[in-house]
């Protein structure tokens, strides 16, 4: 017995400091050492799930729209939550915010002279109504706020019509945005704008438009219409003919209404109190069902922290999902975040967002926050946006197979721009648009629309990106 004895002791001694060595041994991988190994089982697990493509046709086919202050928008918070429970994710919570309540009401327009037709249109969000009967007037074509203000108080009592072709973003949406006040300030009694978008098939685009001085410049009627509408209408004008409109509207405000951004989080490893967001925006427009905008950035990034989830080795940080509310119409659920999470915004290594579409990931663009006073020469980089760049140069081999190689400097998106604002290094999710401008903000932005293989490709690049950055030793900037 004695031999046996001693050979069992020996074994469950063996036994008991096997699995101790090995725990010791893995404490030694540093968080490099242990990346390339990590982003490859992320990537394998991402490309073989369709969990993103469920998630995204039970919010888009099953509740729908998800205007701010809508029941879909709150069925919409209640889904959010239930999912990422269901997820595996810690602290769930639905984070109060109140928000605009724009409700659209019966609209349309319709051409009266040369001749009768409807017109293709979807009021601005935002936009005040006409009065009950509508308002009928001849229609003034113009190509830019210049145009406009040389016509001076000619435009009195007219329909203007920015007829704008889409250069950039940025730059034409402008008149979405100001074109409302700009006429009312010359005495229009109502705005057309050309849809911002470089192609259409008589489908209208949507978007906010903003009364900045209400009690000095009238707020009046808004409504987007086609490319062709806007064209035809242009050609008219040029040939003689004055179009004349009736446009009719029902859109109002009605107040504020509750909302709530949608929170859950895999809880760090080490560093629980330090922070990754990974983030979307959970609200839509009315029209459509907003797959693309934003559904599929609120799916991807669910669906990054939950495959985080199930990693044997967690992040060092704790990675946090953030479902924005009321990005469309008001960036309320920016705001609130960041006034909530103030206290925390030191802590937060970086803040990701997905918000233009489910195409091809192509890489990030990376938004660091300057000193205040910083002043830089057109083309100069900041010493910290050059160690962030660095940094996600770095991690870009990872993301090869993806094709999301792409690493530069610019905007990292709308809801976390207050979180950015307050100190923590933004990333934005660089996709290709070619199929996101022809239905943004239109009825068409529905589910069939989103390649299943690019919104896997898309959940792997955000998960290896929040997984990289919430292991590293130091933040995006360090």
């Amino acid at each position: 017995m004695r031999p046996f004895v001693v050979g069992s002791v020996v074994l469950l001694s063996l036994a008991l400091v096997a699995p101790a060595a090995a725990r010791k041994k893995r404490k030694e991988v540093s968080a490099d050492e242990a990346l390339p190994a990590a982003a490859a089982e992320l990537i394998g697990k991402a490309l073989s799930s369709d969990r993103a493509w469920t998630r995204l046709v039970e919010l888009c086919d099953g509740i729908g729209p998800r205007l701010s202050g809508s029941v879909g928008m709150e069925r919409a918070v209640a889904w959010g939550q239930e999912a990422m429970t269901e997820d595996g994710l810690v602290n769930v919570a639905a984070e109060p915010v109140m928000v605009p309540k724009w409700v659209r009401g019966s609209e349309s327009a319709r051409l009266l002279h040369p001749h009768e037709r409807d017109l293709a249109m979807l009021g601005l969000g935002n936009s005040v109504g006409t009065p009950p009967e509508g308002i009928e007037a001849d229609v003034v074509v113009v190509g830019s706020f210049a145009e406009l203000e040389g016509l001076g108080d000619s435009v009195a009592g007219k329909i203007v019509l920015y007829d704008v072709p889409f250069t950039t973003y940025g730059a034409t949406v402008q008149y979405r945005s100001k074109g409302g006040d700009a006429a009312s300030a010359q005495g229009a009694a109502a705005v057309l704008v050309r849809s911002v978008t470089p192609v259409s098939l008589a489908t209208p685009h949507t978007g906010a438009l903003r009364y900045r001085d209400p009690e000095n410049v009238k707020p009046v009627p808004a409504a987007a219409v086609s490319i062709e509408d806007a064209e035809s209408l242009h050609r008219l004008q040029a040939i003689g003919v004055t179009p004349r409109v009736r446009l009719h509207m029902e859109a109002r405000m009605e107040g504020e209404a509750p909302s709530a951004n949608v929170v859950g989080e895999v809880r760090g490893r080490t560093k629980p109190d330090e922070v990754v967001v990974v983030s979307c925006h959970l609200d839509s427009w009315d029209a459509g069902t907003g797959a693309q905008d934003d559904g599929a950035g609120c799916v991807v990034a669910m669906e990054a922290a939950r495959l985080i989830g199930t990693m044997e080795r967690k992040p060092a940080r704790t990675v946090r999902v953030v479902l924005f509310t009321n990005e469309e119409n008001g960036l309320a659920g920016g705001r609130a975040y960041a006034e909530a999470h103030a206290h925390e915004l030191p802590k937060h290594a970086a803040a990701m967002e997905s918000d233009t579409g489910a195409g091809e990931p192509l890489g990030y663009r990376v938004h660091i926050p300057l000193p205040e006073g910083t002043e830089l020469e057109d083309g100069a980089t900041h010493p910290t946006e050059e160690r962030a760049l660095a940094v996600m140069k770095d991690l870009a081999p990872l993301l090869e197979p993806l094709g999301a190689t792409t690493m530069e400097l610019g905007y990292a998106g709308a809801d976390i721009g207050p979180t950015v604002k307050g100190g923590v290094p933004g990333l934005g999710m660089k996709h290709d648009m070619t199929g996101y401008w022809p239905i943004h903000h239109t009825h068409a932005d529905t589910v069939e629309k989103i390649d299943p293989i690019a919104l896997r490709k898309n959940v792997a690049s955000m998960a290896v990106v929040a997984y990289a950055l919430a292991d590293r030793e130091g933040r995006l900037t360090d």
